[in-house]
């Protein structure tokens, strides 16, 4: 079994770490399942903990790529082709102007920016966008890209664009896992062509999105029936954590301590 395992697994990793992660891909789906957001910015913060910076945001893309796939396909009737094709139009020039710098970021500056990031995501508030037109979603697209390729999970602004728009519940969940899914393919495209090695992640990507998709399931019957109060309460404050200990983290190489 170990022999099997260290075949699979990335040898960057130790086994614990793989494992790790493919327990928090589980979990995260989970909370995506329970809340509707939340999963995607959860697991960027638990993998900055365990994996290197370089891999950090391709492997999380290919992960939530998975993950969203599945609940666009579930819930493909409610996807609006227009908001789709405006938010990948944004989504292209995203990723390709992101991607460019991204390479170039160093551990403790990558940290840094997740850890901040993390946090406006917990305790910042959204933006008022008024009465925005399906078109907005061209921005959104552009900044919430652009923005993941360097903290991996920017899908609360398409989320933030996508609540001004009077969406039926069943059309905002679609449309968001819609949006999120181009989001990750653009992401995937770019760090390719960028010379990003998928090849010895994927053993562990395959575990995370099987996981994560037992998570959807498990997160749907179990997850949904915490009180909802109780359950952000604890979930911000686990996130305020992780981001303190990224932030740490990034401070320590900062000093050289």
């Amino acid at each position: 079994m170990s022999a099997f395992l260290d075949l699979l697994l990335p040898g960057q990793l130790s086994t614990v770490s793989s494992l790790l992660l493919v327990l928090f891909s589980f979990v995260t789906s989970a909370i995506t399942a329970a809340v509707g957001l939340g999963g995607g910015v959860s697991l960027i913060a638990v993998m900055a903990t365990l994996m290197p910076a370089s891999a950090l945001v391709p492997v999380h893309g290919v992960v939530q790529f998975g993950s969203n796939a599945g609940r666009a396909l579930v819930q493909f009737r409610h996807i609006d082709r227009l908001i789709v094709l405006w938010f990948a139009i944004g989504a292209a020039f995203g990723a390709a102007l992101g991607g460019a710098i991204a390479v170039e970021l160093p551990d403790a500056v990558l940290k840094t920016g997740i850890g901040l990031f993390v946090l406006w995501v917990v305790w910042g508030k959204a933006p008022k966008l008024g009465k925005a037109r399906k078109r907005a979603m061209a921005a959104a697209g552009f900044a919430s890209t652009f923005l993941s390729m360097f903290f991996g999970a920017a899908g609360p602004i398409g989320g933030a664009v996508l609540a001004t728009l009077g969406l039926p519940r069943h059309g905002f969940v679609a449309n968001q896992a819609a949006t999120a899914l181009i989001m990750h393919i653009f992401k995937i495209i770019v760090f390719g062509l960028l010379g990003f090695a998928f090849a010895p992640w994927a053993g562990l990507i395959a575990l995370m999105i099987a996981s994560g998709f037992l998570g959807t399931l498990a997160g749907s019957h179990l997850l949904g029936k915490m009180d909802e109060k109780t359950f952000r309460i604890g979930f911000r404050w686990v996130m305020t954590a992780l981001a303190l200990n990224l932030l740490w983290q990034a401070g320590r190489s900062w000093f050289g301590t």
